[in-house]
């Protein structure tokens, strides 16, 4: 008993899990502070899924990440098409959102909403990672480019045909990581921007007049204050509002009036409770497990393994970005969430499981590098 549980701590990074754990902890107390405001249902639900996770987290890690990549990578794969597909089928757009997206899909029986495409992320980078290494040889020719554009196009393209923009910009970008990070040539990424630019006159002329005013007014709020400029204005106002230590943990402040205060504004939320001192620690601890998962992938020997942990990396960097952006309205209200900090069961259940990967990853790194040097392992 003893040695299994040695055996299971030692499958943790602690960096990994501590950056994590600081991050959930936040999010906790955010929410729990202004639980007058988002409820006590809200509470229940991230702490149980940040239980949850953690869980998931240790099962995870403590499983052979080859095993997820060679023995299941194809029903991965017919599990995510078919997921996807159901959703865009049946699909809603979330509780009490009324939006032309079917990005969530209601379990019958039980009553509870998931995400599909947070999980599918999980089985994507698996079977995306088994398809880069076995063409890995190959990786620059046209052929093996188109098949594995292919492969990302499908899931990808079943995302946006539910009208979840902001997500699959997230694939868009673990794509590009993962494919980057194999060795694809710099003249794909090239020849990929060159057609984006020359395309975007034509694009732009296909979109509606009122698809171009949410564009324009995204990356410029001022403009329209009482539409569509609204809440990134009000995330404006309540992320400066903190000043440098915040109003307090249990202070009535502008969140209150803020649309989704405690889900894709969170940050917002954090910067007026906890002031600029909060928001800067939470920002630090995202770049630190980014940057960690980066190194985990950087020294990496065996290909799946980089890439899983290049793709996470992505995956923290991207919605981490995209999430602050929007909190500042630098760019269009999209819906992302903040990495362990959003509120959202399938968010924070999703990304426990990815770091599960990431944390059988390092332990198996961890191994090779102690039989390399003569110990023994169990």
């Amino acid at each position: 008993m003893k040695k299994g549980i040695l055996a299971w701590v030692r499958s943790v990074d602690p960096i990994l899990f501590f950056s994590m754990a600081f991050l959930s902890l936040v999010s906790i107390l955010t929410i729990f502070g202004g639980m007058e405001n988002f409820g006590r249902s809200k509470l229940i639900m991230q702490c149980a899924m940040t239980l949850a996770g953690v869980v998931v987290l240790f099962l995870i890690a403590n499983v052979d990440y080859r095993f997820f990549v060679d023995r299941l990578w194809i029903f991965f794969l017919v599990a995510s098409v078919l997921l996807l597909a159901i959703t865009l089928v049946f699909g809603n757009s979330g509780q009490n959102i009324e939006t032309a997206n079917k990005s969530w899909l209601r379990i019958p029986g039980i009553g509870i909403s998931i995400q599909p495409s947070e999980f599918v992320k999980i089985t994507f980078l698996c079977t995306f990672s088994k398809h880069i290494d076995m063409v890995k040889d190959r990786i620059n020719r046209p052929a093996t480019v188109l098949a594995l554009l292919g492969h990302a196009g499908l899931i990808v393209g079943l995302i946006l045909l539910s009208g979840d923009l902001g997500v699959a910009l997230v694939y868009m970008g673990i794509i590009a990581v993962m494919l980057f990070c194999a060795g694809l040539s710099v003249w794909y990424f090239l020849a990929v921007a060159l057609v984006l630019v020359l395309a975007f006159p034509l694009l732009w002329e296909l979109l509606q007049p009122y698809q171009r005013e949410r564009i324009l007014f995204g990356f410029r709020p001022e403009l329209d204050p009482d539409n569509v400029g609204r809440q990134a204005l009000l995330s404006r106002e309540t992320l400066a509002g903190g000043g440098f230590f915040g109003i307090g943990l249990f202070g009535r402040g502008r969140y209150e009036t803020l649309p989704a205060s405690h889900t894709d504004f969170i940050f917002s939320t954090v910067c007026e409770k906890f002031g600029f001192v909060g928001g800067f620690l939470v920002v630090a601890a995202l770049v630190i497990l980014s940057l960690r998962l980066l190194w985990l992938g950087f020294r990496c020997r065996d290909m799946v393994g980089r890439l899983i942990c290049s793709g996470i990396a992505a995956v923290i960097i991207i919605q981490t970005a995209e999430n602050l952006w929007m909190c500042l309205g630098l760019v269009p209200v999209v819906g992302i969430t903040l990495p362990f900090m959003s509120a959202g069961g399938s968010s924070v259940l999703a990304l426990y499981a990815l770091m599960g990967l990431a944390h059988s990853v390092s332990a198996k790194e961890r191994k090779k590098h102690f039989h390399s040097m003569g110990y023994r392992t169990r």
